[in-house]
Order: C-alpha cells, then structure tokens, then sequence
C-alpha cells in the first residue's frame, strides 16, 4: 500500500515539475539555462521575454550566426509556441580597431606626400626668381635708356625733347630742364618704373 503512495506521489511531483516548466517564467529560465551552456551563445548580451508561450528575443550578437543558433535554442524548449528574434547584429569591437589602427599609416602617407609638394613648390619658385634674375642682368644700359625716352615721350605733361636720359651700370641719370617741380617728379617716377634700372639720379632744373 504504501509503495503504490510512493509511485502516485512521484507522478503528481513530476507532473507538476512538467507543468511549472511549461509557464512562462519556466520557458524564460529554461531557454537562459541552455543559451548560459551553449559555446555559440552570448547569453549575456540577449534577453529573454516570454508572454502567453511565445518568446521574444532582443540584444546584441557577434554575428548572423549567433542570432539563428540563439533562435534555435529558443523554439526548441518545450511549451514554445512561436519565437520573435529581435536580436541586433553588431560586430566586436575588435573588428573596427583593425581598421583604425591603419589612419595613422594613411596619415603619413598623405603627411609624406605634403612634404615632397612643398618641396618641389619652393624648388620651382627658386628656378623661376633665378630666371627672372638673369634676364634682368641681359637688359643693357643702352635698352633701359632707349625704354625711359619712350616713357617719357609718352607721358603728358612731360617735355621729353628737353629731357636727356643717360644710364650707366644700370643707374640713370636725368639732365635738362623741366617747367616745374611736378614734372621732374614725373619723369623721376616714370625712369624707377622701367625694366632693369637700379637707381635714379636727377640733375634736372627747374626752368626760371
């Protein structure tokens, strides 16, 4: 008699173990039990929820993979009903410092390359000044007086005809008569502006 009470007890026991399981709150520990064991699983980073026998999954996985095999372990508890996979697909962190390791590379480079287009910049703007330099030593004494008269016959209010233009090394050298200060000023002016000369001087008179 009693162990038939026995085997009777054991029965109710277990059936009522079957039927707590089968609750929601027994399905939600049920699926982090397996998920906890599972190498593929993160169970940290998921959360559990189950309403009405239906289980819905959020967080974040490492991979595609780990979303189906957590999805997987989901519907295969039992008193399942449906599973709703929310579960966000970010890769580790490690994966992207890979990638930001090699800025300071890029930045070299590019650093690198700055440095050879300032450097072939300041090259050519000294062959171009030193250019310019020699083509100045080719303009003659002769050239820089011819180029003043020019100038002055020119200019208004300028009497070239009573101007006498001279250079000499580059320097010229203004003689004659003129009407007023003004129009020595002028010609002074109009001799520092020429191509090539050096320096002005003036001997020029201011007629009486």
């Amino acid at each position: 008699m009693q162990q038939r009470f026995a085997i009777l007890l054991s029965a109710g026991a277990l059936a009522f173990s079957m039927a707590c399981s089968q609750t929601d709150a027994g399905i939600t520990g049920a699926i982090k039990s397996k998920m906890a064991a599972d190498d593929q699983v993160k169970a940290s980073d998921i959360n559990v929820d189950t309403h009405n026998h239906i289980v819905t999954l959020n967080g974040n996985v490492a991979s595609l993979a780990e979303k189906e095999r957590a999805e997987t372990i989901a519907r295969d508890t039992k008193g399942v009903t449906n599973v709703v996979n929310d579960l966000v697909v970010r890769p580790a962190p490690s994966a992207t410092s890979g990638r930001e390791e090699e800025k300071p590379q890029a930045t070299d480079t590019t650093r690198a390359t700055k440095g050879k287009t300032e450097s072939t910049t300041h090259e050519a703007k000294v062959k171009t000044e030193e250019a310019a330099s020699k083509t100045g030593e080719l303009i003659t004494d002769a050239a820089i007086t011819t180029d003043v008269k020019t100038k002055l016959a020119a200019e208004p209010g300028v009497s070239a005809l009573d101007i006498h233009v001279d250079t000499n090394k580059h320097v010229v050298t203004l003689s004659g008569t003129v009407k007023n200060k003004a129009e020595a000023r002028k010609a002074m002016t109009i001799a520092r502006g020429s191509k090539g000369v050096k320096r002005v001087v003036s001997h020029l008179k201011v007629a009486a």
